[in-house]
């Protein structure tokens, strides 16, 4: 139901305001028995499997979470990032990479500089100048790089607005010299120090500027718009060797260029490492597994299909070459407050109370797959919690659902129709939860969509049609104010043409006023609890019903070292850290 290589969330801008709309695990023990990389020396090839198919490899463009953490670790390098390692807040903590470390705010959060590391090269040996990182993020507001790829520049920066609230700005290749001016005032160089100029305070800065989209390009390398899909320049470790085949993958081989005293969080290990795609996870996991010479130094890039699951956690000697990371996507139902049965809060408070999160897990494929959720700020994000705020349990309370309708002088059955994205197994989890809504005396009427379901369910005049919708959201970077915002902010998603991603239209102009109020708060703890506080008050309320925290679970070769997966990413493999045994 989930689904790795849908598109990380990307900013939304409607009439001027500016907000994050975005996309992004405990932190699991490495495998691969023995060394763990960081002591050994370079050397050897890794191998990584994925069925792909990667989209591009151009940075402004790129908004892929798996391929956006692959490219960060091997050849593309960003003004900050998350580091690797075993401590989960540590991997949280934003650390300099380009730049010698996080940004300086001016008081209002407004204004942010960075200053670039001495030495950090190019793969032709020339110097990464501030001028390559600012020419990079004007890239981000051309086509197809603000269409396609993640347009927090666009977002945030201070630039003439058109009444969309789109920027006038239209990138580096537009004859437009009003509209280069100022962007040439918004984002400035001065030596090796870059400044960006904000639209509105935005204290979360570091966290938006490891986005590709704010990575550098070097001009004279650039193929043009449309010209470098899957062209790669290397500021990191690896450089690509040869062209990149769309079908079947590439190699990427050491970047002798790369320092790694200017580089705090790629060791660049491995001598080579060879992408692999079209590889079906099911294949690619048996293949590892068997450990043959060919697969010892493979990992997979995609999650083991449920199937599979168990028997490599039975199996001591499997375990402890897999990972088994949250995933960071938490699924839950959007009731529809617009219209039909579920603008009863009390109808909603039923809903919640009949909900069998233990049979929906249950369905996916146990608690490898996934753990029950009761609010939409997953374990890895500062604010989680694993309080009920139903008191239902687990597996949900059909007796105390029922009482809850009878209150509200319903006539039982009370018929709903809830939509969601078909697949195999997300077939089998909704009929679990069918089963305790029906119980509760709800009459269900499954609305099963196989293709472009979110398009669908966002659609006008959808809600005169559905009374719950199923979704499912992630975590751009490890903080709510990419999750909370972009699902439940009326202002930037109602649309007469569109419902964004807040599916069942809930509206309330209080929490609107809190989410602009939690926005501006300095101290990182005052804002993890209160997105918590609105995170907790929004899910008594039936504006959703969380149901699982998607967890995915990785395997590696006997030779690989350091095998981690790193929440900051997402819950991806990261590579790092990881090398390979001879």
């Amino acid at each position: 139901m989930t689904d790795a290589r849908l598109p990380l969330g990307r900013p939304l801008l409607a009439g001027g305001l500016v907000l994050v709309t975005a996309l992004a695990t405990a932190c699991t023990p490495r495998a691969g028995g023995g060394s763990e990389g960081t002591a050994a020396a370079p050397r050897g090839e890794l191998t990584v499997l994925s069925l792909g198919p990667v989209a591009t490899w151009d940075p402004q463009r790129m908004s892929i979470s798996p391929d956006v953490a692959f490219a960060g670790r091997v050849f593309l390098r960003t003004l900050t990032a998350f580091p690797p390692g075993r401590d989960a807040a540590a991997q949280r903590s934003v650390v300099g990479d380009l730049a010698t470390g996080p940004g300086t705010p001016d008081k209002d959060h407004k204004v942010w500089t960075y200053r670039l590391r001495d030495g950090v090269r190019w793969q032709d040996g020339s110097p990464l100048t501030c001028e390559d990182v600012r020419y990079g993020v004007s890239r981000s507001f051309a086509e197809p790089m603000a269409s396609e790829g993640l347009n927090y520049p666009a977002a945030y920066l201070d630039l003439p607005r058109k009444a969309d609230g789109t920027p006038a700005y239209a990138g580096p290749w537009a004859k437009d010299a009003k509209g280069q001016a100022a962007y040439d005032k918004a984002v400035t160089c001065q030596g090796p120090t870059i400044t960006f100029h904000l639209a509105a305070p935005v204290v979360e800065f570091d966290q938006v500027v490891t986005s590709p989209a704010f990575a550098p390009v070097k001009k004279d390398q650039d193929k043009g718009p449309k010209g470098g899909t899957y062209a790669v320049f290397s500021s990191g470790p690896y450089q690509l060797k040869g062209d990149w085949d769309p079908s079947s993958g590439g190699t990427f081989v050491r970047n002798p260029k790369w320092d790694k005293a200017s580089d705090p969080i790629r060791k660049g290990l491995p001598d080579t490492i060879r992408y692999v795609e079209g590889t079906e996870s099911q294949t690619a996991v048996q293949q590892v597994l068997a450990d043959d010479p060919e697969h010892r130094q493979t990992v997979t890039l995609d999650p083991a299909p449920p199937a599979l699951q168990q028997s490599i956690l039975s199996d001591s000697g499997l375990r402890a070459r897999s990972i088994n990371p949250s995933s960071q996507f938490v699924d839950y139902l959007a009731p529809n407050v617009a219209k039909g049965v579920m603008r009863d809060q009390r109808v909603r408070r039923a809903l919640a109370l009949a909900t069998n999160r233990e049979g929906y897990v249950t369905a996916l494929g146990g608690e490898s797959a996934a753990d029950v959720a009761y609010g939409l700020i997953g374990p890895a994000l500062p604010g989680h919690t694993d309080a009920d705020p139903t008191g239902a349990g687990r597996s949900g309370d059909p007796a105390a659902a029922r009482a809850a309708l009878q209150q509200a002088g319903l006539t039982l059955p009370v018929r709903i129709r809830v939509a969601y994205r078909s697949t195999p197994t997300a077939d089998k989890a909704m009929a679990a939860l069918t089963n305790g809504w029906e119980d509760a005396g709800f009459a269900v009427t499954l609305q099963p969509i196989e293709k472009d379901y979110f398009t669908a369910i966002g659609a006008p005049g959808r809600q005169d049609q559905t009374d719950v919708f199923w979704a499912n959201w992630a975590a751009s970077w490890p903080s709510a104010s990419t999750v909370i915002p972009p699902l439940f902010d009326s202002r930037l998603n109602l649309l007469a043409s569109s419902s964004g991603r807040d599916y069942g239209r809930f509206a309330d102009d209080r929490v609107n006023a809190e989410i602009t109020r939690i926005g501006t708060l300095t101290d990182a703890d005052q804002r993890a609890a209160a997105w918590a506080r609105l995170d907790a008050g929004l899910a008594q309320r039936g504006a959703f019903v969380a149901l699982a925290q998607r967890r995915s679970l990785y395997v590696a070769g006997s030779r690989v070292t350091g095998f981690a997966a790193n929440e900051a990413l997402g819950g991806f493999v990261d590579l790092a850290d990881v090398g390979v045994r001879q």
